[in-house]
């Protein structure tokens, strides 16, 4: 492997920068949704698509921005996609019309995932194994540190400045970020995919990955609606079908799909953030309805509740990597999967119209501090499972299967929701019904993360890298 001259501190401050910024973005505009649409006009389509884009571009280029850093430098990607993060999200500062605000959010996502393909990548690179779950750690509490504080930052700027100020707040990040990865970040002089260059990048099978996972997520937020969701999810899983059997016959192909029969642990490590992700989002949108018309509280006081969660997560995070430092991180995720079963478990069996928001508060501390001492030790183990050829995949992948569960999930709630109350809006008459939606839904949720806690034990306490 070529030396690497990255500083491992300019690696982390740039890589911490990037994680905090793009999952800010996401909670942030979230609460100022309401905001935009007076402003500009927009209909509830067209708020909904201004956070769907977002994740969109993130699922749909991950893997191919992870591929083309191993090509051409990891670091050339990641400032380029600082750069074009920085600068689209001014530019959402200035949208006149919710069109201009909805394709911009599109190309701020494809900043993101090029941003957030490699950053695992740089770690690894940068770091020794030896104390590599630490700084995952690190990074993966200044992520959750975005997504706790999205909420607060974004409500705040856009009752003081207006939600435009939102976007601009974010350049002075952007700019230390482009400055620290000029100075202190160098790609090796030759591909990290030894023998390979960009005339070998796959960029067919990155357009069909792209394609079927946009028609699958597409098809899912609308398959509660009409049947053309259900025609579009099914042309998505057929094009990821066609993708796998594409890619086993290509000398280069974009995803080593190989990797993934032959690479147990990486396989089923990555399986397991996928569930645990594809449990997650679903369950805070139920029980964050749930606070609001079951116990009474406004959406600040349930922002406040929810809060707990992430706010574990974040807390965690650092200290569930230094024990993956001394202890087999496969052991560590694999408790953290249990304990956030337990939550949603608890959640599904005994939250009901006359629980007390206590209860409710047990059942966030559980499952933040599950996902909190699951992310670092089962992204450490994802990162140890490959060679440093396979270092950009693995970050991709990591991405990729965050942003899928995510989506997924939050599917899942709305069909769920779509099956049990039909058209019907929350509200008091209509509570058993949703009772019964939410209930069903955590139950699948907890059948999921379970599910994650037998990937987990079934990879072994090793790697095979």
């Amino acid at each position: 492997m070529p030396h690497n001259t990255n500083s491992p501190m300019a690696v982390l401050a740039a890589v911490c920068i990037a994680q905090f910024m793009a999952p800010m973005m996401f909670t942030a505009v979230n609460v100022a949704l309401p905001a935009m649409g007076s402003e500009l006009g927009g209909s509830a389509l067209q708020l909904g698509l201004v956070e769907q884009v977002y994740v969109l571009a993130l699922a749909m280029a991950m893997l191919t921005f992870g591929r083309l850093g191993d090509l051409v430098g990891r670091r050339k990607v990641f400032l380029a996609g600082l750069v074009a993060f920085t600068a689209f999200t001014c530019a959402l500062g200035f949208a006149p019309s919710m069109d201009v605000l909805i394709g911009l959010r599109f190309f701020q996502g494809l900043g993101g995932a090029m941003l957030l393909s490699g950053s695992m990548a740089l770690v690894a690179t940068a770091f020794p194994p030896q104390s590599r779950g630490k700084i995952i750690g690190i990074v993966s509490g200044v992520t959750y540190a975005g997504l706790t504080l999205g909420p607060a930052l974004g409500g705040l700027l856009t009752t003081t400045l207006g939600w435009r100020s939102i976007f601009w707040a974010v350049a002075p990040f952007g700019l230390a970020g482009c400055i620290v990865s000029s100075a202190g970040l160098r790609d090796p002089e030759h591909s990290t995919a030894e023998g390979e260059s960009l005339q070998d990048m796959d960029w067919l099978g990155g357009v069909l990955y792209a394609a079927s996972i946009a028609s699958a997520m597409i098809g899912a937020a609308q398959a509660g609606a009409s049947s053309a969701g259900a025609v579009l999810v099914a042309l998505g899983l057929g094009g990821l079908v066609l993708f796998t059997l594409f890619e086993r016959r290509k000398a280069n192909p974009l995803v080593d799909v190989g990797l993934f029969f032959s690479n147990r642990y990486f396989s089923l490590s990555c399986l397991a953030a996928f569930a645990i992700y594809a449990s997650t989002a679903g369950a805070t949108f139920f029980i964050s309805l749930y606070l609001q018309y079951a116990q009474g509280l406004s959406p600040q006081q349930a922002g406040y509740a929810l809060l707990l969660q992430p706010l574990m997560q974040m807390l965690l995070s650092p200290l569930a990597g230094r024990l993956a430092d001394r202890f087999p991180p496969g052991i560590l995720a694999s408790l953290g999967a249990a304990l956030h079963c337990i939550g949603l478990a608890l959640a599904a069996f005994f939250l009901d119209a006359e629980s007390s928001v206590a209860a409710v508060a047990v059942v966030l501390l559980l499952a933040g501090a599950g996902s909190g001492l699951f992310i670092s030790p089962n992204t450490v183990a994802i990162m140890a499972s490959v060679t440093p050829r396979h270092y950009g995949l693995a970050s991709g992948m990591i991405g990729a299967m965050r942003t899928l569960g995510l989506a997924g999930s939050m599917s899942l709630a709305t069909a769920f929701v779509a099956f049990f109350m039909g058209g019907k809006a929350v509200a008091l008459e209509t509570m058993p019904e949703f009772l019964l939606s939410m209930h069903v839904s955590l139950v699948v949720f907890a059948v999921v993360s379970g599910s994650c806690v037998l990937l987990s034990l079934s990879r072994g306490r090793g790697s095979d890298a």
